[in-house]
């Protein structure tokens, strides 16, 4: 069937950590059923939490011990793959139906990664995508992903891939996901600006696909009982602005903004062959004479070991 309900669950990690944001997930779960949503796509670092404007006592050169220990508590808040956390998501993934699509914070050896899991009602855990380029200070406690984790999931409302946050603005990274032939873009992200919004309808546009953006909502800091830095009394710290977009870079539903919710929308797989008679960027619209893109799926793990 080309028709479905998909949909963005806005919603935020919570102070208490990874146990108590679970249960916040597991609180939609007749949201979720009542809405008919075949897909729900969630925000980045939903799991594990995103430290905005946490400094990890760091300055340039050199690093303060407050600031080791604020790492290693963020280390025990992420979450192994597998691990309880995704078993209690398959379970909500079996009973809804839904394929779901959220951001986590991967914890693999001593070192963490910003990453999305994909996961199916018949399959649970299938899997996964690490950021490929963490932004800014994002670098210091996040690893950097390798091409071994670009998946494709064929689901039920089509073919289902994942950029997160600042990834989306990756040409490069675009044009091979592309090429694997995506029909739903899910774009799990912090970024509450309004340019989020124009890029999440660039990317609907220029790949003529669906495009499901989940982000964070978050009070101010001091409704959090946090400090952040010169941040303006009462602001949010993050303000949503999730939103569901066609493959025309129009907008189906959201942005939603400042507060917690279910965004849903119908989308038809059968309108991006028409979406795509005049612009297919990796078919009719490539000049593979002049330009080519080669990309390295293996994985690099940094240390191998060979034996005869």
């Amino acid at each position: 069937m080309s028709k479905s309900i998909v949909a963005a669950l806005q919603i935020g990690a919570l102070p208490g950590g990874k146990a108590e944001t679970l249960e916040q997930i597991l609180s939609f779960e007749a949201a979720i059923l009542e809405s008919g949503a075949r897909l729900v796509v969630m925000p980045e670092a939903l799991l594990g939490g995103y430290p905005k404007g946490e400094t990890f006592g760091t300055q340039l050169g050199y690093r303060l011990p407050e600031g080791r220990e604020a790492y290693a508590r963020y280390y025990a808040n992420a979450i192994d793959l597998p691990g309880p956390e995704t078993d209690s998501l398959a379970a909500l993934s079996a009973r809804t139906g839904a394929s779901l699509v959220l951001g986590v914070i991967e914890r693999a050896g001593n070192t963490l990664y910003c990453t999305v899991i994909f996961i199916e009602p018949e399959g649970g855990l299938v899997a996964k995508h690490r950021k490929l380029m963490p932004t800014g200070t994002e670098r210091l406690i996040w690893g950097k992903g390798d091409g071994s984790t670009l998946p494709v999931i064929d689901s039920q409302v089509g073919r289902v891939a994942s950029a997160v946050c600042w990834e989306n603005q990756m040409p490069l990274l675009r044009t091979a996901m592309y090429a694997k032939g995506v029909d739903v873009w899910c774009a799990p992200t912090v970024d509450e600006r309004d340019i989020w919004q124009c890029t999440m309808r660039h990317v609907a546009h220029e790949g003529r696909l669906f495009v499901i953006s989940a982000c964070q909502v978050q009070p101010s800091p001091e409704a959090l009982g946090v400090e952040v830095a010169n941040w303006p009394a009462q602001r949010p710290l993050i303000n949503g602005g999730s939103l569901i977009v066609g493959p025309m870079g129009d907008v189906l539903a959201g942005p939603l903004l400042g507060e917690s919710g279910l965004l849903c929308a119908e989308i038809d797989t059968d309108e991006l062959v028409k979406a795509r008679y005049d612009l297919d960027v990796v078919g009719h619209y490539a000049r593979p004479d002049i330009f080519e893109l080669v990309v390295d799926e293996r994985a690099k793990p940094g240390v191998r070991f060979i034996q005869d």
